[in-house]
Formats: structure tokens, sequence, C-alpha cells
């Protein structure tokens, strides 16, 4: 197959284009995409203005509607509970459902197409619209991660950088497809996501993992590949968004045109899967020439002893048993139970710096619209502030799970300690939001897009490290529930209350409906200031998680996914064992066949 008429005959046929469809790389390709369409919440700012002016809402009830919405995105229990006992598939078509019948309500109210919702119920709409990406979260997320477990800071690190530039593609994709309204980009949130959920609803899934030989490095090459698509893609956005501000009149056709390229980029990590997978069948039918020694894991033996011995270490079913166990975790790294991980100091400071952290970034992110608004800025440069948190965000993310990874295999550099300096930083953008210097927010929203971006693949990696992968799809949502209070506290109960109250004291004891907004710094100053200090209590907090697992990442976190010691054996020159052998296809798994380094005694003779 070394010419190139031979490798377009095997790249055009069914069979090689089923093995792309099965493919472990596909599974990441169409997570990425599926990670694109789901990252809808975070451009609440850009039809928050309808809400207020259709349905004459003040700051504080749009700051309620923003809890609810992040109150849906990140209690994600529910999917994580479905995800263990469910098919990937189903956990994707309940989140398509979700979304489409959340928004849709939402649009349907904002268009006056059904009467006015009360608050609590126009509440409901969005926060089921926005659990729904709860589902496609999990569904692909938990997927990459167990595919290929000694890479997570890097899975989690790419594919949370693309719901973080999803923001941007949304606003493009809007603007190309509707114009410039607002309404019609909740209808555009409605259906574009459960669309994509169905499309890639069988290829999402999770493949038996190939243990490497000894010596043998991870193949990391094609999520290097995907990282530098993602980056041509956030710099693209950010050419696209700078372009559009510097020009007075950017035509429809210009608009289009830009979403055309941006599709068309977005889709490339298609090629590089193709790629691979082309390669793989190379060397599959080069093995079949040369068949090599297959190495045979002998299984280790049992006899009446071990399995007492084995009963003994069970739990107990009962009540007592199972709260006794509660309070005995395995070793960190270990699979812990939900309730072991949940009792845990461990989790509890995971809790504390979610709430004071990823709370108070997720503040500044929902009101950017109207801080930009009270400082005085145009409508052109707030909607520069949302692209711009949308591309920094997935700044933080991508770069926090490739370097976070990088520095823990080279340096064992632990990532709680990454955290804690992320915490750190973010407390220098709310310093900018509260003192209003001038022209300071477009360095805020900087600031705070990358660290709210950075904390999320770091809190989902030290979960996965910590607690260990078999109730990963459960824990990890369980550590993204905390955000929401902190959310609540600081955004309707502190920010809303501050703005309504600073508005009302302005315009005579009028409430902020409408047009009788908040003008001036000291609009956000007074929370800002608070959240502040509690983001810094929480980089004290995440001190003593730096603390506990110390000695947990000096050491090899993943050794537990490296090969056992093998035995050689000669090698068969069987063409189907061989293919067999080579296969990932989930039939095959079913039916006992083993991967290159586990293939059964009994298929050798």
């Amino acid at each position: 197959m070394a010419d190139g008429k031979g490798a377009a005959a095997v790249m055009c046929t069914p069979a090689f284009a089923s093995r792309v469809m099965r493919s472990r790389w596909y599974v990441v390709f169409a997570s990425m995409v599926v990670m694109a369409a789901s990252g809808s919440t975070y451009i609440f700012a850009l039809y928050s203005k309808e809400l207020r002016s259709t349905l004459g809402y003040n700051q504080q009830t749009l700051n309620t509607l923003s809890f609810f919405k992040d109150l849906g995105t990140n209690v994600g229990v529910v999917s994580g509970l479905v995800q263990q006992v469910a098919p990937t598939w189903a956990v994707l078509l309940i989140g398509a459902a979700m979304n489409l019948a959340g928004y849709l309500m939402v649009y349907l109210a904002l268009t006056e197409r059904t009467a006015a919702p009360p608050v609590w119920l126009m509440s409901i709409y969005i926060c089921v619209g926005a659990n729904a990406l709860t589902f496609s979260n999990t569904g692909a997320l938990v997927a990459c991660v167990k595919n290929s477990p000694e890479s997570r800071g890097i899975v989690i690190g790419l594919l949370k950088g693309f719901v973080g530039l999803s923001g941007a593609i949304y606003t493009q994709l809007y603007l190309a497809i509707y114009g410039d309204d607002a309404k019609s980009l909740v209808l555009l949130i409605a259906w574009l996501p459960a669309a994509v959920y169905i499309f890639f609803v069988h290829t999402i899934r999770v493949l038996p993992y190939r243990r490497r030989a000894q010596g043998e490095e991870p193949n990391t090459k094609p999520f290097f590949c995907f990282l530098y698509i993602s980056i041509a893609l956030a710099t693209y956005l950010l050419v696209m968004i700078v372009v559009q501000k510097q020009v007075p009149t950017f035509s429809h056709a210009a608009y289009s045109l830009g979403a055309t390229v941006l599709l068309i980029i977005l889709f490339l990590p298609l090629g590089v899967v193709i790629k691979e997978e082309y390669q793989t069948v190379s060397q599959l039918e080069e093995s079949l020439q040369h068949p090599p020694a297959i190495a045979v894991q002998e299984p280790p033996t049992r006899d009446a002893k071990d399995d007492d011995d084995g009963d003994e270490t069970k739990p107990s079913c009962g009540f007592a048993g199972c709260v006794t166990n509660m309070f005995k975790p395995p070793a960190l790294g270990e699979d812990f139970s939900i309730m072991q991980a949940l009792v845990s100091v461990e989790m509890l400071v995971l809790f504390v710096v979610s709430v004071f952290g990823i709370g108070g970034t997720l503040t500044a992110i929902d009101n950017m619209a109207q801080i930009g608004q009270s400082l005085g800025y145009p409508a052109k440069s707030i909607n520069t502030f949302v692209s711009l948190i949308s591309i920094w965000n997935y700044a933080g993310r991508v770069g926090a799970g490739y370097m976070s990874e990088f520095f823990l295999a080279r340096y064992r550099f632990p990532r709680p300690l990454a955290l804690t300096a992320v915490l750190l930083l973010s407390c220098v953008g709310h310093l900018f939001i509260a003192f209003g210097v001038p022209q300071s927010l477009y360095a805020a929203s900087v600031i705070i897009g990358f660290c709210f971006g950075a904390q999320w693949p770091l809190l989902f990696s030290i979960i996965s490290e910590v607690f260990g992968l078999k109730y990963y799809s459960t824990l990890f949502n369980f550590g993204s529930a905390a955000s929401p209070i902190g959310a609540y506290v600081f955004n309707v109960l502190i920010a809303g209350r501050m703005y309504d109250a600073e508005a009302a004291r302005q315009h005579g004891g009028v409430a902020a409906v409408g047009n009788k907004i908040c003008k001036g710094v000291q609009c956000f100053k007074h929370a800002f200031l608070i959240i502040t200090a509690v983001t810094f209590a929480g980089v004290l907090v995440s001190l003593v998680l730096v603390w506990r697992t110390r000695s947990f990442y000096k050491g090899d976190i993943y050794a537990q996914f490296k090969v056992a010691p093998v035995t050689v054996v000669d090698g068969s020159n069987d063409r189907q064992e061989m293919e067999m052998v080579g296969s990932t296809d989930e039939d095959e798994l079913k039916k006992g066949k083993k991967n290159t380094h586990e293939v059964n005694e009994e298929e050798i003779k």
C-alpha cells in the first residue's frame, strides 16, 4: 500500500470507513465536535439583555436565571449515575431531548409566541436546557478518559478546550445564519446541540484499553495534531473577532464566508483520524507478512486458600459494614467507592475550592455584559469581551491540561499546586473589575476567561487520579456540583443585590429595569472586592490538598496501566488471529479476544 493509488483504494472501501468509525481516535474527534456544541451556557450575556427588555427583568432576576443556568450546567450527578448503568448513546439522547425542550421554551417566551412565564418557570426552562450539557459532557469525557487513561490530563484539557471555544463558535454561526438577532441565538442553541448529539450518538463509546509493552511509549502524536488544529481554530476566531470589531459594517456574506471557514477547521481532525487508521492498517499488513513473537501473560494461579482469603476481604453488605467501609478508604489512586470519596478530606477541599474559585469566575462571566455597560463600554466592545472570554477560556483549558500533564510526567509537579496558582491569578482579574481602571476590562476578560477554563481540567484530572476511574462519571459531576453554590451567593445575593441597590440610588429609588441601568464603578466594586477576598481564602484551602497529596504525586500515578511481566512464545502465521489481535471492535471483545499483549493461550495453540 505504498503507492498513492493503493492508499486511495484502501481508504475508499466500506471496510476502512467502518474501521475509522469504530476507532478510538474517531471517538476523540466526535467528542471534540460534541464539546464544541456544548458551551452555549457561556453566551448567556449575549441574550440576557433581551430577557431584560422583553420580559421586564431587573438585574437580580437576571442573576437568578443565571444561577439556575449554572445550576443546570454543573450539577450533573444524574447524568453521572445514568452513565454508570446505561450505554453512552442513551446518555447523549437524553441530553439532546432536554436541550431542545428547555431552550425552545425560552425562545418561544422571548418571541412572545407563548404567554410570558413567571420567573420560577423561566428558571426551570433554563435549568433543564443547561443540564442537558452535563449529559453530553459526561458521555464524551468519560469515554475518552477511559479510552486513554495515561493521557487523561491531555484528553480533559483538549475536550474542555472545545467547550471553551464554543461561545465564540456560536457567536460566529448565529451572525452568519440569523444576523445580529439575539432572540434567534436562543433558537440556534436549542436545535444545533441536539442535532450534533444525535449525529454522533453511536460513535462515542468506551473501547477496550490496550496495555503498553515494556519500554513502549503511549501514542500521543494524534493528540498534539488535534491541539495544533484547535490552536488554529482559536487563532482564526480571535482574528475574526478583531476584524469584525475594526470594520464598521461587516456584511452578512462576509459572516457566512467566515462561518464556512470555521466549520472546515473544526472538522480537520477527521483527517488526522483517517491518517492514523491508515498507518495502523499498513502496519498490520506488514506484520502479517512477518509475524512477530506474541507475548502471553500468564494468569495467576489460585487455590482454595486464596478464595477463602478473598472472601474475608469482601465488604459487608449490611448497613454497619457499609458505614465502616465508608470511613476506611483505599490508598490514593485506587478505586474509591462513591461514599468513600464524598466523605474524604480531599473531596471536601475540592468542594470548597469549587465554591470559592469557580463561583467567583462564573459571576464575572455572567455579568460581563452588565459590567461593560456600567463602565461605559460600547455594545460592540461588550460582544468582544464575551468572545475574548471564550477564546481565553479555551486557552486555559487546553494549557492547563497539556502543561500540567507535561510537568507531572517530567518533574512530578502536582496538579493541586497548579490549581492553587490558577486561583491566585484569578484574584488579579477580580481586582481589575472592582477598581474599573480605564480599558482594564480587556485584561480582566482575558484573565477571568483563562482562569475559569484552567480550573476545570485540573479539577477533573485530580478527581480521576486521586479517586480512580471506576466511579469517575459520578464523582467528577459531584466535584463540579459545588460551583453553583458559589455562583448563587456571589451572583444573586451579592452582585445582583448590590447592583440593584446602586441603580435604585442613582434613579431616585427606581429599580434597574429596562433602560434604567446602573452606571459607574460603584455598581460592581464592593461585590468584586468580596469575591477577591473569598477567592484568596480558596487559595489557602487548596494548599491543604497540595500537602495531603504530595507523596502520591511524587510516585508513578499511572503504574497500574502499564503492562505486567509476560512470557514470550513463538508467533503464529495465522492471518485471522493477527487481524483479531489488531482489532478494537466491541463485538470481538465480547467474544473474549484479547489484544497483542493478552492473547489467550488456547488461541495460540
